[in-house]
């Protein structure tokens, strides 16, 4: 299951890449966009737990809850989870679509190497991965160029004598700033889902920039073209938290409750 999963995304790749006139760069580029309207219905879901937990910050019996039980972490966890099950929240909903995408990276990637194969043994595998209906003969050996980039190779720029991995660390910035954007606001240090969500905006800025330093560049271009999509895809829908950006930004500005 699991290699045909893997020659589908080679056979969608070549595809895109024969079609376009053999640019593989822009073969990912098109096929990163063909993955963001596939995995939409996983937005959403990400977009509507994110408004769900911030319109829950805002909740005068939540707030109550959290007063009573500040002291006692046990029981502020079993009433978050009572919550949760009476408002219909999922805990996960703004987590689990990002935690999804790690099959489509891993798949990517062998794909992107699958495709790239230069040795005896690589193509005699990319062979058996390409359907029927594809014309190995007018695609084989793909160009890996693309910009200045050989696109199976771990990408740098030389300034000054020194090596810049300038894409590795778009990837970081955009994958930041993409996490950072969909968190809701919140003002509540003992809140478990949003210190999940915080580590979440740390840990995964840092593990794929981490994959675009050792991984082939083909990899970091998908990277950057999807955070770039999803920041567009949530600033126009006008879910985009811009104030998460900004140091102490991600504190409620809702005025107390009078008493």
């Amino acid at each position: 299951m699991w290699e045909f999963f893997i020659s589908l995304f080679v056979n969608t790749l070549l595809w895109i890449y024969d079609t376009i006139g053999h640019n593989f760069g822009l073969a990912i580029i098109l096929f990163t966009i063909l993955i963001r309207v596939i995995t939409w219905p996983l937005n959403a879901s990400q977009l509507k737990g994110a408004q769900a937990m911030q319109d829950l910050q805002n909740d005068k019996e939540w707030q109550e809850i959290q007063k009573k039980y500040a002291k006692d972490r046990e029981k502020l966890a079993q009433e978050q989870m009572r919550i949760y099950q009476e408002r219909g929240i999922n805990p996960f909903g703004s987590c689990l679509p990002t935690l999804i995408q790690f099959p489509i990276i891993i798949a990517l990637y062998q794909s992107v190497i699958r495709a790239l194969a230069t040795t005896p043994l690589g193509l005699l595998q990319l062979g058996r991965s390409i359907f029927p209906f594809m014309s190995i003969e007018s695609i084989i050996p793909i160009n890996s160029k693309f910009l200045w980039m050989d696109l199976g190779r771990p990408e740098s720029v030389t300034v000054l004598g020194f090596a810049i991995p300038t894409q590795a660390i778009v990837v970081g910035i955009t994958t930041y700033i993409q996490s950072k954007l969909t968190m809701p606001a919140n003002a509540n240090p003992n809140d478990q889902t949003a210190a999940m969500s915080s580590s979440m905006a740390i840990t995964m800025p840092l593990m794929l920039f981490w994959f675009s330093l050792t991984f082939a560049s083909g990899l970091s271009i998908y990277f950057i073209t999807s955070n770039l999509l999803g920041i567009a895809q949530y600033a126009m829908m006008g879910r985009a938290n811009w104030r998460n950006l900004l140091p102490g930004g991600n504190k409620s500005n809702t005025p107390p409750a009078k008493k």
